[in-house]
């Protein structure tokens, strides 16, 4: 999946100008504490947020949910609007699924190599026709198809979508500046915060898994055509003007087409967000390959959640690699070419079903549930504890949650609810604006008025732990990185492939290697945001003006001190964002770790679902998207919001 590069980051402000603005702000926040820090402490000794300033949304939600239940099948809005989106939504992936569940398994697998080969060659090719077939092996063809059908009809949708809003932000500089904001919260919000609405309004089924897979992929594709348009060149636009075409005729021969690359990695970006969301849908009744993953994390079961994991991981990786090579452009896509790749598709789908192999034969299913589920147990036995010197997994585990999760959790619970906000204010202001800090306190202060003080402390504190370990090994890794090419070379297939993989499939290995709890969910994050670390870092260094490092060479500079007085300073742009999007990633996994016993706002909003509680799922999930706005107002650099507008 693409990621935010450090490359959007403009050059950091003169070193001086910086330290006077960090020193001015930090007087007028010591002279701000001295004031107000008494104050609060006379007024609010104790710790807890309190129940004065504490709304109950229970009631009021429950109510509005009942409501709904009982004229979901009765009120003009249900039956005239939502049960018209909701039955459209169910036709067109099951008329999806018959399609491919009709061209049968070789059909499928033809058509899916033979578009690799046309769009990326040959070995893309024989790597999309080997996904499939693995599938196939592992006995997940009908989940698969599932999947893909649910995966088509929401990123056409997504496509339609975004790519409306983004005609319109690129043509128009009030829209742009209207859906800016509302496009920059969406794409810091968890996965997980999409599911509740939803289910309020379509209830558990396939038409919520596809409109909440829908309101997430959009965003990408919305941005990125704006971002393509707004960039077109202006010399081309303005000698298409001079031949006397018009607005119209401009904007589809001219700014579509040069718009040809953004539009493509919006469409990138979008597949790989849909197919995210698409899985982690399950819990709501997506079906498919995120269903069978659910369930046996449920039960515990790692054969069983693997063998369901890797064709998710197969299909991630291909259409990563067959949407990156169309971006490119690298093979050609003549009209003739494509008639007989899908001549070709049909004739085999055609062969298959005349011979009645549409179906994938089950004495061909290789069953890796048994003896990984062996290993496993291998593992419990001989690697979770007892072994000399290192210690086992599971005492890792708990070592972690007593030294470092408990403490932190029981450090800010401690704290009284007022100095956490000055706190936020205080950090939120030092690396942005006055309305940084603003949006940060008025987030986290919801967060209390929601009556979820304590569990949204818990989420903050794994958060914090998985961030910490995560900028520690990102930060580390990216500047080896960035001073070696060897190194880079050796990273980059794993950092690709790791940013390709959705979210849930992290859950699995440290299932597999921790047990459950919160030490695991912790785990999951950090291995899930590491990569966007990792390659925001490398590239910010490695953009490091060459001619400052002469320079500091020739004044006798060690390499040591050339990373830590030259580089380090002028990347910080690129470090900040990396930090955000850390920080972003982590909240993402920390929030689905709640499957996995990571509890907090994650065991309440999964409570909810699972329960048909959707007064505790709402909730959390309102608390849930105030924490990824505060956390992410209180780690963006002001160089990017500056960009941005904000």
């Amino acid at each position: 999946m693409a990621t935010i590069t450090a490359s959007s980051a403009p050059r950091a402000l003169p070193g001086s100008l910086l330290r006077h603005r960090a020193v001015h702000k930090l007087l007028l926040l010591a002279l701000a504490a001295a004031v107000l820090v008494p104050l609060a402490n006379a007024r609010w000794a104790s710790g807890s947020w309190p129940d004065a300033l504490t709304v109950d949304f229970s009631e009021p939600l429950a109510k509005a949910s009942d409501w709904i239940i009982d004229n979901r099948d009765s009120h003009p809005l249900f039956l005239y609007f939502f049960g018209y989106v909701s039955n459209a939504v169910v036709i067109s992936v099951h008329a999806v699924y018959l399609v491919l569940l009709g061209a049968g398994w070789a059909g499928v697998t033809a058509l899916g190599a033979l578009v690799a080969w046309r769009v990326a060659g040959v070995r893309l090719a024989l790597g999309t026709g080997a996904a499939f077939l693995t599938c196939g092996l592992l006995g997940m063809w009908v989940p698969t198809m599932q999947t893909l059908a649910l995966m088509v009809v929401a990123v056409l949708a997504s496509v339609v979508v975004g790519a409306l809003l983004g005609l319109g932000a690129g043509l128009s500089d009030r829209l742009d500046r209207a859906l800016r904001p509302v496009l920059d919260t969406m794409q810091v919000l968890p996965a997980y915060a999409y599911l509740l609405p939803v289910v309020l309004v379509f209830g558990m089924g396939v038409p919520a898994a596809v409109l909440a897979t829908v309101v997430y992929a959009a965003p990408p594709m919305a941005r990125l055509t704006s971002l393509g348009l707004r960039g077109a060149d202006k010399e081309v636009l303005e000698a298409v003007e001079s031949l006397g075409s018009t607005a119209r005729q401009r904007l589809l021969t001219a700014r579509i087409p040069l718009a040809r690359k953004e539009l493509l990695l919006g469409l990138n970006q979008t597949i790989m967000m849909a197919l995210s969301m698409a899985v982690i849908a399950s819990v709501i009744g997506a079906g498919g390959l995120g269903d069978r993953v659910y369930q046996a994390l449920a039960s515990v079961d790692v054969g069983a959640a693997l063998a369901a994991g890797i064709p998710i991981v197969l299909l991630a990786v291909v259409l990563d690699r067959v949407t990156g090579a169309a971006g490119d452009g690298t093979e050609g896509s003549g009209r003739a070419g494509w008639a007989y790749a899908l001549v070709a598709a049909v004739a085999v789908a055609a062969a298959g079903r005349l011979m009645g192999r549409l179906d994938w034969p089950d004495v061909w299913i290789v069953n890796i549930a048994e003896p990984v589920n062996r290993a496993v147990g291998w593992m419990t036995d001989h690697l979770y504890s007892g072994v000399p010197v290192v210690g086992g997994t599971a005492d890792w585990a708990a070592h972690f949650t007593t030294w470092v999760l408990n403490p932190v959790r029981d450090g800010l619970q401690w704290l009284p609810w007022w100095s956490v906000l000055l706190l936020i204010a205080a950090l939120a202001w030092l690396i942005g604006t006055w309305r940084t800090a603003l949006t940060a306190v008025l987030a986290m202060a919801a967060i209390g008025v929601l009556g979820v003080w304590g569990p949204s402390l818990d989420t903050l504190s794994q958060v914090l732990a998985a961030v910490a370990v995560t900028v520690v090994i990102g930060f580390a890794t990216g500047i080896a990185a960035a001073r070696s090419d060897r190194v880079e070379r050796a990273l980059r297939p794993v950092l690709d492939v790791f940013q390709t993989m959705p979210q849930f499939v992290y859950l699995i290995p440290v299932v597999a290697l921790f047990g459950v709890g919160r030490a695991p969910a912790v785990a999951a994050a950090v291995v899930y945001a590491l990569p966007a670390v990792v390659r925001i870092t490398t590239q910010g260094l490695r953009q490091v003006d060459p001619a400052a490092l002469e320079s500091s060479s020739s004044l006798g500079a060690t390499s040591w001190q050339q990373l830590r007085q030259v580089q380090l300073p002028l990347a910080r742009p690129a470090l900040l964002l990396a930090l955000n999007q850390g920080v972003v990633l982590v909240l993402a996994v920390v929030i689905i770790g709640g499957l996995v016993g990571g509890g907090a706002l994650g065991y309440d909003a999964v409570f909810g679902l699972a329960q048909g509680d959707l007064a505790t799922g709402l909730v959390a999930g309102a608390a849930i998207v105030c924490l990824g706005l505060m956390l992410d107002r209180v780690t963006q650099p002001t160089e990017r919001r500056t960009k941005k507008g904000a």
